[in-house]
């Protein structure tokens, strides 16, 4: 069940809408100019990077302004050069890999005749082909994803996991595979059921497109009476920021761990939240509890600072032990750069 005590360091990373936040020694002429010139060195490299860092802010904001989502991905996604899995395997295909001998029920047309002249005996060529993996976009959109960047204006958690569900959906469809979505919100499970093909995207991208933040999790019973869904082995993408772990998501998605599908989980975070720099004094609310209004002092940051990083130890760990694929990472940072290492970290494990 997800836990319902929260502390006010826990208050403070779930708000949805909380305010953003010489010595006396003489020095030589040559040393003089050496320092400046170093302090000028430091100075241009330290403009450079804030130049950088603004650049992807603003980046960001915009692409976050515009309500056309094919546009978006296609700006993600260019020179990305990652599929979603191997998708190879023997058979009928186009791709030559080796002779085995024939064996009865074999198609007479991939029998190697030439060979058969050569070496007085049967061989049937082996290829390789496409397989087509299905796909599951899972999408946590409960009150806690409403959180904002306080460094990028209008990021959130909710539209950082969107948008890259959205790139894994439009990289399947390419590949030729099925995808589905799954939406948790406001204590229900919507699915849009896995199929191929442009249009499939098409819907995968409006349902995307509508979610809103609301709500808690779906409760465990819930979620475990529709693993259905999934059948045959899939390819699970959840995003969220699990703040709860366990909960009913977290023990869903080692559930379909077990029955062994491929699951591969981000994590987000804001960089509020790692750093604890909300604003002292400005009181939170939890949006998904009614436990009343918390208050972070600045005494309370270090506290919260060590809570939060054993609770996502502790979360990496479980992935670890059950063989999850997990990336954490800040809503600030590149879309582009986060997608990439997911994927990466995905196809190494795969390797």
């Amino acid at each position: 069940m997800q836990s319902s005590s929260k502390s006010p360091a826990d208050a403070a990373a779930r708000a949805a809408n909380a305010d953003a936040p010489a010595s006396g020694a003489a020095r030589s002429d040559d040393s003089r100019a050496s320092a400046s010139d170093g302090k000028r060195a430091a100075g241009a490299a330290g403009s450079a990077s804030s130049a950088g860092a603004s650049g992807t802010a603003s980046a960001m904001s915009a692409m976050a302004q515009t309500k056309d989502l094919e546009l978006v991905i296609r700006h993600v996604l260019a020179g990305l050069g990652h599929g979603l899995h191997a998708g190879r395997e023997r058979g009928a295909g186009v791709e030559f890999s080796e002779y085995r001998a024939y064996a009865p029920g074999d198609e007479w047309r991939r029998v190697d005749w030439k060979l058969l002249a050569r070496a007085d005996r049967y061989f049937v060529r082996e290829a390789e082909r496409d397989s087509h993996v299905a796909t599951w976009l899972w999408l946590d959109a409960t009150a806690s994803m409403a959180e904002p960047s306080r460094e990028i204006n209008g990021i959130d958690k909710l539209w950082f996991a969107r948008t890259a569900l959205a790139c894994v959906a439009a990289i399947a469809q390419r590949q030729g595979d099925a995808f589905g979505l799954v939406v948790c919100s406001g204590g229900k499970v919507e699915f849009t059921q896995a199929s191929r093909g442009p249009r499939q995207l098409q819907r995968v991208l409006a349902q995307l497109a509508k979610v809103k933040p609301e709500g808690q999790l779906p409760t465990a019973e819930v979620l475990k009476a529709n693993l259905h869904f999934a059948r045959s082995p899939s390819l699970i993408f959840a995003a969220s920021d699990f703040l709860d772990w366990p909960s009913p998501l977290s023990e869903a998605l080692l559930r379909l761990r077990n029955l062994r599908h491929d699951v591969r989980l981000l994590t987000l975070r804001t960089q509020a939240e790692v750093d604890a720099t909300f604003k002292s004094g400005s009181g939170y609310r939890d949006p998904e509890q009614n436990d009343g209004l918390h208050r972070m002092s600045n005494a309370d940051r270090e506290s919260y600072k060590q809570q939060s990083r054993a609770h996502f130890d502790a979360v990496a760990t479980s992935c670890r032990q059950n063989n999850i694929v997990q990336y954490e990472a800040r809503i600030e940072q590149p879309l582009h750069a986060v997608l990439r290492s997911w994927l990466q970290l995905a196809g190494a494990r795969a390797r």
